[in-house]
């Protein structure tokens, strides 16, 4: 079982080596960690932070450590991921001093193995005395916004060759705003009464949705009863659109988390979707949650 007292940077790093080692979906992953630690409102929030935004900026994280790291492979998993966030920290969270997450980085890796403090160190002292290297002298124009937008390069010059360059920039930049956190609502009849208690907002996209600029919805009974589920709003369009009669046998090939899946099967009385996914583990989580949403004879999973 996990350490209750953990810090925020600590499960931070908890969680990120549980999305880039171990393939887990970040959002899930976050809010287990967040259940099972008790930190603060403000701590919580800076998890959530630090966790999405390395997410989001891993290549260009990457690509600043390979200018002070001589050989990646031979660094402990952990350890990389931890210079990943503390990196994060240093460049995109100006309210944090540096001096702060230097010395919470160097902390942890002298918990996590002897010596390794030193070379945590070494690199992040490095980072802050001598900067990051400039991005604007990559001279290949797809490599370059590749980095600068942490978007594969095949990405960028498809969006290019789509879009044109101007439009494609804005699409990049786009990529970084920060979603409100979204539910669906189970019970559309209950949909005013809970937009009350949980003090959220209609979405402006899907009916079935209620937004929050912030919120871990994960820990709420009305989540634990099956009243409301963690879903993305545009995600919360596919559903509605298949015009489901009730009687139809869907397939869904690839379903994990699992979001359109259980919304599909809300819309069925007799008829069944077959959920696929290559990993065992990411269709029990959709079989969970099928579960707690009164969902599961409706639903089977298979790989």
């Amino acid at each position: 079982m996990e350490s209750k007292t953990k810090s925020a940077r600590q499960t931070a790093l908890m969680v990120l080596e549980d999305v880039f080692d171990r393939g887990a979906f970040s959002n899930i992953a976050l809010n287990k960690a967040l259940n099972s630690n008790q930190l603060s409102h403000k701590d919580k929030a800076l998890v959530t932070e630090i966790v999405y935004g390395t997410v989001a900026r891993k290549l260009t994280l990457e690509w600043y450590l390979s200018h002070v790291i001589e050989d990646r492979d031979k660094l402990d998993s952990w350890l990389y991921v931890l210079l990943l966030l503390s990196l994060y920290q240093m460049i995109y969270l100006d309210k944090i001093p540096v001096h702060a997450v230097i010395h919470e980085a160097v902390e942890i890796a002298k918990k996590r193995k002897k010596g390794a403090e030193k070379f945590t160190n070494a690199i992040l002292r490095r980072i802050e005395r001598e900067g990051v290297a400039d991005i604007d002298l990559i001279k290949r124009k797809n490599k370059r916004y590749s980095i600068q937008y942490s978007t594969p390069v095949w990405l960028v010059k498809a969006l290019i060759e789509e879009y044109g360059e101007e439009r494609s920039l804005l699409i990049l930049n786009s990529l970084f705003d920060r979603n409100k956190a979204s539910i669906r609502v189970t019970d559309l009849a209950q949909k005013k009464e809970l937009k009350e208690i949980l003090e959220a907002e209609d979405s402006l996209l899907a009916p079935s949705a209620l937004v929050k600029k912030q919120g871990h919805f994960a820990s709420h009974e009305l989540f634990a009863d099956g009243s409301i589920t963690i879903q993305d709003e545009s995600s919360q369009l596919v559903a509605p659109t298949l015009d489901i009669q009730g009687d139809e046998e869907v397939l869904d090939a690839c379903s994990a988390p699992g979001g359109k899946t259980l919304h599909i099967a809300s819309y069925l009385s007799s008829g069944h979707v077959m959920a696929l996914d290559l990993y065992d583990h990411k269709l029990q989580l959709i079989e969970d949650a099928a579960k707690r949403l009164g969902l599961a004879d409706k639903i089977e999973t298979k790989n």
